[in-house]
């Protein structure tokens, strides 16, 4: 849904998929979003229908250690408890607003593709013809698997048990060794998620299987009853070695699966998305070349990479047994000191995502901040500029300075005043340019320093030609 937002916002038309008939109640993913997504929804004017349904609070954690980032320069510096099924809902409304048709109970079965667009076969028998198409369908993919792509990576070696139940005696509730006990979103119930002693099961999860694992975690199962849900998740990590065949993409779990560890699933694939759909916008209306869309590779699969990498870290902390236990320990002591909580918390938070764009400035390749800025039509702040998904070329010196007439039917040319400090989690202070070019996503292109040195190319790079479209030969 958030690619289909994008996509939509850049006047493209988009169609979604989905086998569901609504978004499933009885079930809980993924529990909130970290602060960059935060920032995402907010560089869209529309993070305020989130914070409105969900509590900002401090979530952030590595391996269950618990990491304050309210010291962070970011308008968002928290996290959102926010359930899936309210950010699906939220997600629905909105791209029901920018006019997205949804064509749901319906499933991709396979689909072709040619130099000039994708067949797309559906599981009623009908078919699309579309330029692109892009799977967003799990960490089953049906599309990752019909393009053939390597979903390369680990094996699971931990099971867990995740359930929504009541119970006649109260637990205490809190972390446990690789699992937890805690109060559900409804009044009475009960969330427990624990580890369960093996890995392959042949069977879905049944009320005896919650008894046998409280047993096994506290001595007793406080007389378990009443069962909503249950589920089971492991450690199965895996990355596709490449998100782009052709005309063919992934994004969000299909690209990458992971442990839920620190809560970054549903972050990192609406992160793809935001990163992949100005692009595919572009390429689609043939203002940029295809080869645009290996930079949606280039970009996202590093930092796929990196979750995957800190969540099989945090399953050996959160395993049970002493020499987990002291590896969390010292792990913890190491936390509690400002250098490396501020390094680890801004990898999990997504506030320091820095794309390889070339060497330059501190500011190139990593997100805008949000600054407070003065302009001719009066104060605003820059995600407010983004609201149209349009980049920006931010000009923070003399007025008239630069001439990007070729592309202004793409880029918003904005004078303006900023005076104060320029503020990047991790980094700290850096030096403040005179102006940057910031893409659609939020992250800065180019940064200048009093002069239109290396402007021009950059706005090829990533906008298109100043003819309003690019080379055929190229």
């Amino acid at each position: 849904m958030m690619l289909a937002a994008e996509l939509a916002l850049a006047q493209v038309d988009v169609v979604i998929i989905e086998r569901r008939a609504t978004p499933d109640p009885d079930r809980a993913r993924a529990g909130g979003l970290h602060a960059r997504t935060i920032e995402v929804l907010d560089q869209r004017g529309v993070a305020g229908r989130f914070l409105e349904a969900g509590n900002a609070m401090q979530i952030q954690g590595f391996g269950r250690i618990r990491l304050d980032i309210s010291d962070f320069p970011s308008r968002h510096n928290y996290g959102l408890a926010l359930p899936q099924i309210q950010t699906e809902r939220l997600l629905t409304a909105w791209v029901d607003e920018l006019g997205v048709p949804v064509m749901r109970e319906r499933e991709v079965t396979g689909f072709t593709q040619d130099d000039t667009g994708v067949d797309v076969a559906l599981s009623d028998g009908a078919s699309i013809r579309a330029d692109y198409l892009v799977g967003c369908d799990g960490g089953r993919s049906v599309i990752r698997t019909a393009a053939g792509i390597e979903f390369a990576g680990w094996d699971p070696s931990t099971s867990w048990l995740m359930a929504e139940v009541e119970m006649t005696e109260k637990p205490e509730f809190g972390l446990r060794p690789g699992g937890g006990i805690g109060p559900a979103g409804t009044e009475g119930r009960i969330q427990v998620v624990l580890t369960e002693p093996q890995v392959e099961h042949t069977t879905e999860p049944t009320l005896q299987d919650v008894s046998d694992a409280l047993i096994a975690a506290d001595g007793t199962d406080y007389g378990v009853h009443s069962l909503s849900w249950t589920s089971r998740f492991t450690d199965n990590t895996r990355q596709a070695t490449s998100y782009r065949d052709g005309r063919v993409l992934l994004a969000g779990d299909a690209a990458h699966v992971h442990p839920p560890l620190g809560g970054q699933g549903l972050n990192l694939g609406v992160q793809d998305a935001v990163n992949l759909g100005w692009k595919l916008a572009q390429v689609v209306k043939e203002t940029s070349p295809q080869s645009l869309l290996d930079t949606y590779h280039d970009e996202r699969h590093p930092v796929g990479a990196r979750v995957l990498q800190n969540t099989m870290a945090q399953v050996a902390l959160t395993s049970p047994g002493d020499r987990h236990e002291a590896l969390r320990n010292t792990m913890a002591e190491l936390l509690r000191m400002d250098e490396p909580r501020r390094s680890i918390a801004a990898m999990m938070s997504g506030l320091d995502i820095h794309y390889d764009l070339g060497p330059g400035h501190p500011l190139l390749g990593r997100r805008m901040p949000d600054l407070d800025i003065a302009t001719a039509s009066g104060p605003l702040r820059v995600y407010e500029l983004l609201h149209r998904a349009r980049p920006v070329l931010l000009n923070l010196g003399q007025p008239g300075i630069f001439d990007i007439i070729p592309w202004a039917d793409r880029v918003q040319l904005i004078d303006a005043d900023y005076g104060g400090p320029w503020e990047l989690p991790v980094l700290g202070s850096v030096s403040a340019p005179v102006a940057v070019l910031i893409r659609p996503d939020g992250y800065v292109a180019w940064v200048g320093d009093g002069s239109d040195r290396g402007l021009r190319d950059a706005l090829t790079t990533w906008f298109g030609g100043a003819d309003g479209g690019w080379n055929q030969g190229s």
